[in-house]
């Protein structure tokens, strides 16, 4: 069962190399900035308000793992997340979105705090200290941000979900907030010991999210995260869960949910 939902780990972000046509929203532009960290190259998806011209005011900034699936059907697998037409709906409460691109073959590695003995990985670490001393720095001298850790969120799913909880817990004067969706905690068990471990903040917010076709191990994983929380003196306030019935491991579920977190996460 781990191997199938592995499989889909990497399939489900590879590149989409079909000419689909792009549906990327005019607010959204790309450029490269060097990964030291990842010996490597990233490019980077930047999301603007839309009324980010019009003002003088500065934004929270969302960070977001696997851009090439957030913002264009034209470079997603099977879906995107349709992040810049939730947000080009909004009038107030709008913010920076920054999208990461995956690594392709690299993603294991990026988003997995902990090598894991059959699949590898273990970079995250290194991954979260390039957004932390290389890209947020590069964002908030470019852009007008909110740079506190308040108004700083990252976010993603499988992967992506585990590496932003990670961070929030691991580096709270950066991440307040994360966008867990699809956790793929079963990978990097050491997870638990971690925030077994640590101090949390009562400033850090979650927003979980989870399908009940995921395989067998998703929700009761993060059941077991959830209450570990609930004994670390987590406020019931700082976090919310939301389990999908039905729900499987695709962008639909992220899609179709993203909005509600963004709402939770950002404007209440």
């Amino acid at each position: 069962m781990k191997l199938k939902y592995l499989i889909l780990l990497i399939s489900a972000f590879v590149l989409n190399t079909t000419n689909a046509q792009s549906t990327a929203s005019k607010q959204v532009t790309e450029f490269l900035i060097a990964a030291p960290q990842l010996d490597t190259i990233k490019t980077i998806w930047v999301y603007l308000p839309t009324n980010y011209k019009k003002t003088k005011k500065s934004y929270p900034v969302i960070y977001m793992h696997d851009a090439q699936n957030l913002f264009d059907t034209e470079t997603s697998y099977v879906g995107e997340w349709e992040v810049d037409e939730y947000m080009d709906t909004l009038t107030d409460n709008q913010s920076i979105i920054i999208g990461i691109e995956h690594g392709n073959v690299k993603r294991i590695d990026e988003l997995t705090p902990y090598k894991h003995e059959k699949h590898g990985g273990g970079e995250g670490d290194a991954y979260l200290t390039f957004i932390k001393n290389t890209l947020k720095p590069h964002i908030d001298k470019t852009y007008r941000t909110k740079p506190e850790a308040e108004d700083t969120t990252i976010f993603g799913s499988s992967l992506g979900g585990l590496l932003s909880f990670y961070a929030v817990i691991k580096y709270p004067e950066t991440f307040g907030k994360a966008g867990v969706f699809s956790p793929a905690f079963w990978i990097n068990p050491e997870i638990f010991d971690f925030v077994e471990a640590s101090d949390i903040p009562e400033t850090s917010k979650f927003y979980f999210l989870a399908g009940t076709d995921e395989g067998e191990t998703m929700i009761p994983k993060l059941d077991e995260m959830l209450k570990l929380l609930e004994t670390k003196g987590v406020k019931d306030t700082q976090y919310t869960s939301l389990k999908i019935k039905g729900g499987q491991h695709n962008e639909k579920i992220w899609a179709d949910h993203f909005g509600t977190a963004y709402e939770w996460l950002i404007i209440d």
